[in-house]
């Protein structure tokens, strides 16, 4: 069974607002009163009810779990095409700690979001069986061995035939879930928004902490390294041959200087033709966003990019064979007004909207 835990917010479990508990003996709970009963799972039929979240319309947004946009909670993978699933991990981080409560901050500000997407013709519930499988329960004084609960568990979601949509969470956690998606699929191309590379080898000794994963993937096979771009890098380094490594291995690094004050549909457009049809991962760290925008998060950088930027690249990659993607080091605490956190459910969301199974109008 995964080792997932049903997140919920101050008024879930044991709360004062009545709210029933969610996982029995190991076993979430659909969400109640939000969903139909006849909207349940089917592991059988592809054409079953979908689960819809529920319209603002019927049901007041501060009614409810805090789930993922309020959909029902399920303990397992088994039935679904597509999950959001929180990993709330933040001792890989190398300052300003916090990226374990961005799970949680994310699904509190997705209950703003509604089921249809008119921009792009995205009817993601219409074409997509969809919940929010919790949490990974992670071990917060032991890094290695919360890489290996991480991975154990979307191992069996990836198994499943499920695409993860992982809110995060600082950016080590990338690297188990790719090994995990990596054994499916083999390399994977992938669309990498950030202020940062995260191909340093190690700091402190160590050779596992935010600034490392794509490091680490590479070093294990696990990125189709001619089919991976970096979008968004700045700041200020340690060295002037600071993107040589990722040029090195064949990566594609955009700088931020070089989105500055224009559209990224052409970039885009590149984009699709390098990833072609084979599998990709999307990893997008909120800090490839300007901190005007996002300021919650761990590891800011000045002249970022917008998120109307991020909209680009996301809906860029409709059409192509996305098998994962992750939102991650959303930092609450440094960002009370929770502005960060409804950016990054925003994101998701239209990650949702571009898996390969939604067809748009």
């Amino acid at each position: 069974m995964l080792r997932l835990l049903a997140s919920t917010c101050a008024r879930g479990l044991g709360g004062r607002g009545g709210s029933r508990r969610l996982v029995s003996r190991g076993r979430a709970r659909p969400v109640a009163g939000l969903c139909d009963p006849s909207r349940r799972l089917s592991r059988q039929a592809s054409d079953a009810p979908r689960n819809q979240p529920p319209s603002p319309e019927f049901v007041a947004r501060s009614v409810g779990i805090c789930s993922m946009m309020r959909l029902p909670v399920q303990a397992t993978p088994e039935g679904l095409d597509a999950a959001f699933v929180g990993v709330p991990l933040d001792i890989g981080t190398s300052n300003r700690p916090g990226a374990r409560f961005g799970p949680r901050r994310i699904r509190e500000e997705s209950v703003l979001l509604r089921t249809t997407n008119p921009s792009t013709g995205a009817v993601p519930f219409q074409f997509l069986r969809v919940a929010d499988l919790g949490d990974v329960n992670v071990n917060l004084y032991n890094l290695q061995d919360s890489c290996r609960l991480i991975r154990a568990d979307y191992q069996k979601i990836v198994a499943a035939g499920c695409v993860p949509l992982t809110l995060g969470g600082d950016h080590t956690i990338t690297y188990p879930i790719l090994q995990a998606i990596a054994e499916k699929h083999g390399p994977v191309g992938l669309v990498h928004v950030d202020a940062h590379m995260d191909t340093a080898d190690k700091a402190l000794g160590e050779k596992l902490y935010h600034g490392t994963p794509f490091r680490r993937c590479v070093d294990e096979g696990l990125l189709d390294c001619k089919r991976v771009v970096q979008i968004g890098i700045r700041g200020s380094s340690t060295t002037l041959d600071t993107y040589r490594y990722s040029r090195s291995q064949g990566f594609r690094v955009v700088l931020a200087e070089d989105c500055w004050l224009k559209s990224l549909v052409p970039l885009m457009g590149e984009v699709r033709q390098q990833m072609g049809g084979r599998p990709i991962y999307i990893s997008f760290d909120i800090d490839g966003l300007d901190p005007a925008y996002a300021p919650g998060t761990g590891t800011p950088e000045i002249a970022g990019l917008t998120p109307s930027q991020a909209l680009e690249i996301i809906r860029g990659c409709q059409g192509l064979n996305v098998v994962g993607c992750d939102l991650v080091e959303v930092s609450p605490p440094y960002d009370p007004s929770g502005n960060t956190a409804l950016v990054a459910a925003n994101l998701l969301f239209e990650m949702l909207c571009v898996l390969p199974k939604v067809t748009v109008a």
